[in-house]
């Protein structure tokens, strides 16, 4: 009888122990800008996030000054004048993976949370997809943001460089997250 005990209670220590939060292991955030003068694309692969599957919460965060651009000044602009990436150092989503089951295989998902960025946080809501196989995550997304709503604000010199509105690409993979 003690065996058995301690067998149970062995298991349900192992069970209590597994983990549900899955850290991101590699990152793609692209935001490209579809002007009538010029188009403007670039890439950040150093964003970090967290999903805890207990509560479906996701966190992303995307240091700005990692965006990496074509031309070096299109960069140095988008930090100085646009995003003021010394002032605002990052964009952080936090939200809820709200029609998941955590079902395994491809599926489409909705994250609803808020979106903070240039000093502004809005609600937002974020169409995708999530691949699921018990031992990684991977979320795939594309969405826009007004650049007006996050008060980026474009000089009329430029105006015809620079669209109002940004399609943002985001894909993220993920393995299980231990603590060390």
């Amino acid at each position: 009888m003690i065996k058995k005990l301690l067998f149970l209670g062995f298991l349900l220590s192992c069970l209590l122990g597994f983990s549900q939060r899955y850290k991101s292991t590699n990152t793609y955030i692209k935001f490209f800008s579809d002007a009538p003068m010029e188009d403007i694309e670039a890439i950040n692969e150093n964003a970090s996030s967290l999903v805890d599957l207990s509560n479906m919460a996701i966190v992303i965060v995307v240091p700005i000054k990692s965006f990496s651009f074509e031309k070096k000044l299109m960069e140095e602009h988008f930090n100085e004048n646009y995003l003021e990436s010394e002032k605002f150092p990052k964009a952080i989503f936090k939200g809820k993976l709200v029609n998941w089951d955590g079902s395994n295989g491809i599926t489409n998902a909705t994250a609803e949370g808020t979106l903070e960025m240039h000093g502004v946080t809005k609600d937002i809501t974020i169409e995708g997809e999530l691949d699921f196989n018990g031992a990684e995550l991977k979320l795939s997304t594309v969405f826009p943001i007004k650049l007006k709503d996050y008060k980026i604000k474009i000089p009329k010199a430029v105006f015809y460089n620079i669209a109002e509105e940004v399609e943002v690409t985001a894909n993220l993979e993920y393995s299980p997250y231990e603590k060390d």
